[in-house]
């Protein structure tokens, strides 16, 4: 109204957004906003990611979930036609794709909806190898680190690290880079291995959701990374060792 635009009926959504059980269904909004009439909701999309009003993603999870399970059925209809090389294509562009999708803001997710993530990609890779009868309860690592795939948690520590590495060399938005900060060394130290390039630790919350913010989980993410990969300043080099960093740890022991 401040900037004389109008509210859109269609697409306007509100949610209370808390810990808590939401009242906002029992409001009583029996009046309009202008012209608009709003009617409340327990979650709202925007731009493809849908929040729910307890923002622990669930409902993110729900859409992707259900995205890649007609996807998949989708592709097993005509996997029978389809080469190996064609299958990993098209597992890229409609599973990994639709996992991978601002998957920053997974840093937060509990292990329940990282293992149904994870079981989404299982299953890609089972319909890459046709593994099914006695095959499908084949251990499914092996068949990952053959694909090069890594697993979905550390597909999500990835982007996050990355994200850090933008902020810190000046290729991310301003918004993102005041979220973090280097750790300062102290003039007085005496250690000979005072590290340039940790990031500074936030002080401790009272709110357990604050913990899956980007300025916590950036730290937690980027502080336990080598130095050689954190002390990188060239993109495509950094990307490189930190994929090998992740698939390493992600496979180790893995034939």
């Amino acid at each position: 109204a401040l900037n004389f635009m109008k509210l859109n009926d269609e697409k306007t959504e509100f949610m209370d957004i808390g810990y808590y059980v939401s009242p906002i269904e029992n409001l009583d909004l029996g009046h309009s906003f202008g012209d608009v009439q709003l009617s409340p909701s327990l979650h709202a999309k925007n731009l493809g990611f849908h929040f729910d009003h307890q923002l622990n993603l669930s409902e993110q999870i729900n859409v992707i979930s259900q995205i890649c399970y007609l996807n998949l059925r989708d592709l097993r209809r005509i996997g029978s036609k389809l080469s190996y090389e064609l299958k990993i294509q098209l597992v890229h562009s409609n599973i990994l794709s639709v996992i991978d999708y601002c998957n920053a803001s997974y840093g937060g997710l509990t292990q329940k909806n990282v293992h149904r993530l994870q079981k989404l990609q299982n299953n890609a890779v089972r319909f890459i190898f046709k593994l099914s009868g006695k095959k499908k309860w084949d251990h499914i690592k092996p068949y990952l680190k053959k694909l090069h795939f890594l697993p979905v948690e550390f597909r999500i520590k990835f982007k996050i690290a990355l994200l850090v590495f933008k902020c810190l060399n000046n290729l991310a938005p301003q918004y993102l880079k005041e979220l973090i900060a280097v750790r300062a060394v102290k003039n007085t130290s005496l250690r000979l291995d005072d590290d340039f390039y940790l990031l500074k630790v936030p002080p401790p919350s009272r709110l357990s959701t604050t913990y899956a913010s980007f300025s916590y989980i950036a730290p937690k993410t980027w502080n336990v990374l080598p130095y050689d990969i954190r002390s990188s300043n060239e993109l495509g080099l950094f990307k490189k060792l930190l994929k090998t960093h992740y698939f390493e740890t992600a496979f180790r022991g893995i034939e």
